[in-house]
């Protein structure tokens, strides 16, 4: 397990620690959920209505990167997980964004990692769940759980992790092409 080395990647890594640990506390085989991540202070002083949600939280003892995550509720429809990242874009308010999603992966006897064949039969199946978050700044962090290790102290932690689902969530935060007007 790394650890986070600037300001910025360990507000990063608590606040994708923070969603892994909200959806554990909802139990398995969970919808996947995605996160607009925000700088607290900064947002708080720039919305008001987003203060008052903030109830009885001292903003002064918080750390000056300290994320927010505001979970998107009502998401399209989608096939799989990487068509809905594909068809997200968010606003520059947006400091970052996050997922989690679960999976399941097949080891073999080696330990290493084998293509599903027949996943559900599998005596090498491992239920995994995979928290996601990367910052606009470029700053990235995963959190694994396996199912069968529940445990919070086990969990695998490192900013690339899972490098493919990390560039997913990325892309999501590029500027979005402005189209142009129409005469």
């Amino acid at each position: 397990m790394s650890a986070p080395t600037t300001p910025r990647e360990s507000a990063l890594a608590a606040c994708v620690a923070g969603i892994e640990q909200s959806a554990a506390q909802a139990g398995w085989d969970g919808p996947v959920r995605v996160f607009a991540l925000v700088v607290t202070a900064a947002t708080a002083q720039a919305d008001p209505q987003f203060a008052a949600q903030l109830l009885e939280t001292d903003l002064s003892t918080l750390p000056e990167a300290h994320l927010t995550p505001l979970e998107q509720e009502g998401l399209p429809e989608s096939a799989s997980l990487e068509e809905l990242l594909a068809r997200l874009a968010w606003p520059e308010s947006v400091d970052g964004a996050a997922c989690v999603v679960e999976r399941v992966i097949l080891l073999g006897d080696d330990g290493a990692a084998v293509a599903p064949a027949d996943a559900l039969a599998s005596p090498g199946r491992r239920d995994i769940r995979i928290a996601v978050g990367v910052l606009r700044s470029g700053e990235s962090w995963c959190v694994l759980r396996l199912k069968d290790n529940d445990d919070p102290a086990m969990r695998l932690q490192g900013a690339e992790v899972v490098p493919g689902l990390v560039d997913q969530v990325r892309a999501t935060l590029a500027p979005v092409p402005e189209t142009p007007a129409q005469d």
